[in-house]
């Protein structure tokens, strides 16, 4: 999502107009979630999704044909995703209903885009509302919300900020990988090691911080519920973390390791009196087992895995 208002700030800067169309309310099956964003540029440049599709692609059409003519004016358009013709039908018939706002934006929004970017930069929270004045960004923060009294008179406020942490532990090759994959699903990317002047730690451009700790200190960083995966370069620093950071409560907390090595492991937490109950709650070997080879396919089947914990219900 940060790299999402970096582009949207940048075709402002260059003073270009820019549609920026937002799922403000979804029913059912709806392909587009609420929440979803995307804007199209006047130079045709095109970022983020409102669920696709042939309604995307008509939105898109019509709004590049608004912007080249500077027909721009703030839309509500509800969609109905069905096969039996409809005033609001979509073209879609997946089911279930979405309704798209577009607000068209000029450098006069840039500062509320740069508000966003820092707080998305700083791991802090704030709130974007969006009605029918505008786009508008406050360091107050509220679960989603959206309020309609017609098509003229409506407001929708989301928290904008990163709501969960995914705590690398290792910044090796697969590290890199992993982190690049839970940056791209829109997690804030923590890495640790303990090596100085690490290739792979210096090329990882996807983690919003990193740092090079004694990893007897590692229970000091680790924030409680949230992600955690443990990829050292040596089996006994896996081991020695696992039994620092086990009794933290997480979301997910993964070793990546072979059956063999994570059973040593576990044999010998469990003579340090850690219950097989705490053991079991491990996601160990990390990932999912489609015979991952690289580290780009072991970071893939850990963002599966990752991905279904993190959309259960709390």
């Amino acid at each position: 999502m940060l790299a999402f208002y970096k582009k949207l700030l940048s075709k402002l800067q260059e003073n270009q107009p820019v549609y920026l169309l937002s799922v403000v309310e979804n029913i059912g099956s709806s392909p587009g979630r609420q929440g979803f964003k995307m804007f199209v540029a006047k130079d045709g440049f095109i970022s983020g999704s409102i669920g696709g599709g042939i309604m995307e692609y008509q939105f898109v059409e019509k709004v590049k044909k608004d912007l080249k003519a500077d027909k721009l004016e703030i839309l509500f358009k509800r969609q109905i995703h069905q096969s039996k013709p409809n005033k609001d039908s979509s073209g879609m018939i997946c089911s279930g209903e979405q309704t798209v706002v577009f607000h068209p934006l000029s450098i006069k929004d840039a500062s509320a885009i740069e508000q966003i970017i820092k707080t998305l930069s700083n791991n802090k929270k704030g709130t974007l509302e969006l009605n029918t004045k505008g786009v508008f960004f406050s360091d107050e923060v509220i679960d989603k919300q959206f309020s309609f009294s017609n098509t003229k008179n409506w407001t929708f406020r989301e928290q904008i900020g990163y709501k969960e942490i995914f705590y690398v532990i290792g910044g090796g090759h697969v590290g890199l990988a992993t982190s690049r994959i839970m940056n791209f699903l829109g997690f804030y990317v923590v890495v640790f090691d303990n090596r100085k002047d690490l290739n792979t730690l210096e090329q990882n451009t996807f983690a919003q911080e990193k740092h090079i700790i004694n990893y007897k200190e590692i229970d000091n960083y680790i924030k409680p519920n949230n992600f955690v995966a443990i990829m050292t370069s040596k089996f006994v620093d896996d081991q020695f973390i696992l039994s620092k950071i086990i009794h933290i409560k997480h979301r997910y907390l993964g070793v990546l390791g072979s059956r063999a090595k994570i059973k040593l492991i576990f044999e010998t937490l469990a003579k340090q009196n850690i219950s097989k109950k705490e053991l079991d709650k491990i996601y160990a070997p990390i990932g999912y087992a489609i015979k991952s080879q690289t580290p780009e396919e072991i970071a893939i089947s850990i963002g599966a895995q990752v991905i279904e914990v993190k959309n259960q219900k709390l």
